[in-house]
This record gives C-alpha cells, sequence and structure tokens, in this order.
C-alpha cells in the first residue's frame, strides 16, 4: 500500500473521530446539565438521542472526513509521483500542473519542486555542454602537439620550431587547466577568503601592465578612478577579475584606439562601479548575456587565440563576492562591460 494511501486512512480516521467526539461529548455535556431533546414522535433513541439523526450525524463525519483526507492526500501522491520520476532522471517531469487549480501550500511545494528539477536540468545541460567544451578544447592543442612530434620523428621540419611548437602548445594547456581549475573552483560554491583590498590599486596595477603590452600594438589603456576604495576581497580572483575584462578590452579594440578604464564609488562609499570600454566590433545584441559562459567566442571578431573563459571566470569571480556584472554596446559600436564591486 502506498504512503498517500496510509495518509488517506489516518486521515480519515483523525476527521470522522473528531467529528464523532464532538457529537459524543455535546450529548454528554447535555446529558450532565439535565437538559433532553423535547418530546416528539415516536423513534428509536440511544440514551435519550434519537438514534436516526445520529447517524445522519455520524454518517455525514463519515463522508466529509473522506473528502477531506482524498482533498489533502491526493495532491502528495502527485509530488510523490513526480519526485520518482525526476530520482529515475526524468528531470523534465512538472507537478505543478497535476495540482488542478489548487491555490495552497501544497501548490507552493509543488512549485518550489519544479523550480528544483528546473534548476538541475539545467545545470546538468551546462554540465554536458561543458564538458564536451573542455574535451574539444584540450583535443585542439594535442592534435598540435602530435602533428609537431610527427614530423619531428620524419624529420621533415626543422627540430627547434617543432620544439617551440610543442613548448607553446604545453604552455596554452597548462594555462588552460589553470583557468578551468579557477572557473571550477568559483562554480562550486567555495568561500572566498576575504581581507581588506585597495581594488583602485589593483585596477592602477592592470591597467599599466595593458597599456605597456597594448603600446606593442598600437593602442592604449586610460583610467580614471578615485584614490582609493578599500573593499573586504579576495585579491586574487579581483585581479584576475578585472585583468581578464581589461585584456579582453585591448585585445578586441580596434588599432590606433583606446580603452577606457573608469571607476567611481557610490555614495557612502556603498560600491565600487567600473566600466570598461573598448572602440572593437562589439558583439551581437544577442550575445551579451552569453559572452559570459565559458568557451563562448563570437566567430567572426574572435581571431585571436584564448580559451574563451576569461569573461566566464570574471563573472564567477564578481558574483562570488556579491557584486554584478553586465555587458552592453557602447555608442562607437564597440563593448562596454560594467562591473559593480560591494565594500
Amino acid at each position: 500500500m502506498s504512503r498517500p494511501t496510509r495518509l488517506f486512512r489516518k486521515l480519515l480516521l483523525v476527521l470522522s473521530s473528531c467529528m464523532i467526539s464532538s457529537i459524543g461529548f455535546t450529548a454528554l455535556y447535555l446529558w450532565l446539565i439535565g437538559v433532553t431533546p423535547p418530546p416528539g414522535d415516536p423513534v428509536f433513541k440511544v440514551g435519550g438521542l434519537p438514534l436516526v439523526p445520529l447517524m445522519i450525524a455520524v454518517l455525514a463525519s463519515l463522508v466529509f472526513g473522506a473528502f477531506l483526507a482524498w482533498y489533502l492526500s491526493r495532491p502528495l501522491e502527485h509530488l510523490r509521483w513526480g519526485l520518482q520520476r525526476m530520482a529515475e532522471g526524468e528531470l523534465g517531469t512538472r507537478v505543478e500542473p497535476l495540482m488542478n487549480g489548487r491555490r495552497d501550500e501544497i501548490t507552493d511545494l509543488a512549485h518550489d519542486i519544479d523550480g528544483m528539477a528546473a534548476q538541475l536540468q539545467a545545470m546538468i545541460a551546462a554540465r554536458d555542454r561543458l564538458l564536451h567544451d573542455i574535451s574539444h578544447e584540450l583535443r585542439s592543442p594535442l592534435s598540435r602537439i602530435q602533428a609537431a612530434i610527427g614530423l619531428l620523428r620524419q624529420g621533415s621540419a626543422p627540430a627547434d620550431a617543432m620544439v617551440d611548437r610543442v613548448e607553446r602548445e604545453t604552455e596554452g594547456l597548462d594555462a588552460l587547466i589553470d583557468e578551468m581549475l579557477t572557473l571550477h573552483r568559483l562554480t562550486a560554491a567555495a568561500p572566498v577568503a576575504r581581507s581588506a583590498v585597495d581594488v583602485v590599486e589593483i585596477l592602477h596595477d592592470i591597467a599599466a601592465d595593458a597599456d605597456f603590452e597594448a603600446r606593442a600594438k598600437n593602442r592604449s589603456v586610460r583610467i580614471a578612478t578615485p584614490e582609493h576604495f578599500v573593499a573586504q576581497v579576495d585579491g586574487d580572483l579581483v585581479y584576475r577579475a578585472f585583468e581578464n575584462v581589461i585584456r579582453n578590452a585591448v585585445k578586441h579594440t580596434a588599432e590606433g584606439s583606446t580603452v577606457d578604464v573608469c571607476a567611481r564609488a557610490g555614495a557612502d562609499g556603498a560600491q565600487l562601479e567600473v566600466v570598461v570600454s573598448d572602440c572593437g566590433p562589439g558583439v551581437p545584441p544577442d550575445m551579451l548575456e552569453a559572452i559570459f559562459e565559458p568557451f563562448v567566442r563570437i566567430e567572426q571578431h574572435d581571431a585571436g587565440r584564448g580559451a574563451g573563459l576569461g569573461l566566464a571566470i570574471a563573472r564567477s569571480a564578481v558574483l562570488a563576492h556579491g557584486g554584478a556584472i553586465g555587458a552592453s554596446l557602447a555608442d562607437n559600436g564597440g563593448l562596454r562591460i560594467r562591473i559593480a564591486l560591494p565594500p
């Protein structure tokens, strides 16, 4: 016998007992105070009470109790069925439509269960997509390493060039694995080690390094910030987040243009808002959210190398600190990324 059926029997027993007991206690009270029903037509009586009305009251109690017990136990049976289906891997199962328009706490529970199932379904889909992307990203450099080793063994290519190629690909693999581990640590909701850090100082260090490298490609980085903004953050993660965003802007900005890094503190130092704008080709409007997903590239614009993890790490690092990050198109068509970081 299923649990909902046992619950139905228990509810029926409790509800009917309560109703019948109320009738019995009422009769006992009337008997104790010496009140008897008025005389009437001859009918069967029990303890001075007419038998037929008493039986009608008991029957009504049973019928009403049975209906109420069914009304309460039926949706629980739907919930149990749905949870069993989800446990079997059918995460597309939804139980709220089976509530038949109910508006009570059980329906709220069904809504929460459906939300949990949808979230798990999205997480599993994201995991599968991530594993597919990781395998693709690892396969490409490994294939190039194998090709270089094959050419080296055949002696059909200069040995130094092939060794350099293997070294570059190995360094790329090492960087990719480091980024994936960082992203995993952030998405695993691990606690963030916080300490007092001057975020403005971090921004100036990153901008100085990025500007030095950008000038070799006829580009530059310009920064404007308040004097200080001290926040309780993980300095390494915040550094990685801003570095990824600024270097991504330098990478895509047009030759001869400038990347602007503008920071300003909110009222009473409530948060630090940092806006990084480039003069690049931008991204399609429907990709403004997708660029923060792992391994997402805008192929027609992203001709450079990279795993596509930089902005994903930046978003995860900012969110881990309770901040916010978003992208929009600049007036000149470039990309503008706004980061809000609490103190």
